[in-house]
């Protein structure tokens, strides 16, 4: 079953622009233009290549890359799905502890994962094959699968310029940054708000009138009281950092998942990072934020802000899918407890030595109490960030010069 697309009303006599102050249209302006086009990422070499994007298209949609050949990156990250899977966890061998985050526009991340535990797409791209409840640990399974899959090996030939022989794990960063090459190409259309805000820049209110009240009402909110643009900015509608935002971080189980904290760790110890003798930039310059990243208390329980476009299309929402709709996110930013957003809690699992001052009760978020009325407005902004026609079935090309 596929997700709908979002309709929107059609134009009417009805339709007027809202008297939106200098301050609000210089705000709506800074989420945009769009689309934007990505920059290659140094640390790969075939980062923008159309080849290596095609041969990753066809690892991306291969489910022999997994150790028992029936899961592949499209079994949680589905087309039809937002290229998200619409479960709360996603499910690979076994269920994980986290939603599936979509890979759309993931080219302009800087960290990768709700906890930033990759610091590049293709490092990325690697940890779903290394993690035995997705995967299984597949890193010597996966270089095998392409060595001896003739159509594989010649994509890899095309893309590589050499057969796929040598060490298990130089062949696997190859994969990786292959399939960073593809999902680099997954980037969202126009949306009825690229269109108003464009109408906007221009000064042509006629257009601009075209974009529904209720979105207007709800973007004014966005832009206004709600704050929602200090996390949520730009043309992508994130920082690409991470903040508290008050949901559990204590499963049913009684695990606690410590977010960036944990993601900090994770990057660090990586031998896939970019500071590795994977990274094909010889100044390593991309490395620099990963060199300077450290572990502080602020990162507890901290998670990655998502881009919003598409975000109709990727429910549910929030680290461990705990909110089932758009309706059930604005209601919980409405109605969040700021006193105790950042309480600091026991920690178990504190290393020893670490030690885990307590964050004072400070955030940018404060209860908004939204009336229905401006709950289901801001709803209504929020789905205008959907494009009209989402990708949702793309053709698989072969790799020129392979049969």
């Amino acid at each position: 079953m596929l997700l709908p697309v979002v309709a929107w009303p059609a134009t009417s006599a009805k339709n007027a622009l809202l008297p939106f102050t200098r301050d609000e249209v210089a705000n709506i302006l800074r989420h945009g233009p769009w689309p934007v086009r990505p920059q290659p990422d140094p640390s790969s070499r075939v980062s923008g290549n159309a080849t290596a994007a095609a041969f990753g298209a066809q690892l991306f949609f291969d489910a022999r890359l997994s150790v028992n050949g029936q899961v592949s990156c499209a079994s949680c990250h589905v087309p039809g799905y937002g290229w998200s899977d619409q479960r709360a966890r996603a499910v690979g061998l076994s269920e994980t502890r986290r939603n599936t985050p979509s890979v759309l526009n993931s080219a302009f991340n800087r960290w990768f994962g709700w906890s930033g535990a990759s610091d590049s797409l293709w490092a990325a791209s690697l940890r779903p094959l290394l993690d035995p409840l997705e995967m299984g640990n597949a890193e010597r399974h996966a270089a095998n699968v392409v060595r001896s899959d003739p159509q594989l090996a010649c994509g890899y030939r095309q893309v590589f310029g050499r057969v796929p022989g040598g060490e298990d794990e130089r062949l696997f960063v190859e994969i990786g940054k292959a399939l960073a090459a593809f999902q680099e190409t997954l980037i969202t259309g126009r949306t009825p708000f690229d269109d108003f805000r464009d109408a906007l820049a221009r000064n042509d209110k006629v257009a601009a009138a075209r974009y529904p009240l209720a979105a207007q009402r709800g973007l004014r909110i966005f832009v206004g009281k709600g704050s929602c643009n200090v996390c949520h900015l730009g043309p992508n509608f994130s920082n690409g950092e991470f903040d508290k935002v008050g949901i559990p971080v204590r499963g049913a189980d009684g695990i606690f998942d410590w977010g960036r904290y944990d993601g900090i760790k994770a990057v660090l110890a990586s031998r896939f990072n970019q500071r590795s003798r994977h990274n094909d930039d010889p100044v390593r310059a991309e490395g620099t934020s990963t060199r300077q990243v450290a572990l502080i208390a602020e990162a507890y329980g901290a998670f990655k802000v998502p881009g919003l476009r598409n975000v109709a299309l990727s429910a549910p929402y929030m680290h461990n899918g705990s909110l089932a709709t758009l309706r059930d996110v604005v209601r919980h930013y409405s109605e969040i407890d700021a006193v105790k957003l950042h309480i600091a809690a026991s920690h178990p699992h504190v290393e020893i030595g670490e030690e885990l001052p307590p964050r004072p009760a400070e955030s940018v978020l404060r209860t908004l109490n939204l009336k229905e009325g401006e709950i289901a407005d801001l709803v209504a902004f929020l789905e205008s960030l959907t494009e009209r026609r989402p990708l949702m079935r793309p053709s698989v090309a072969k790799v020129p010069g392979c049969p």
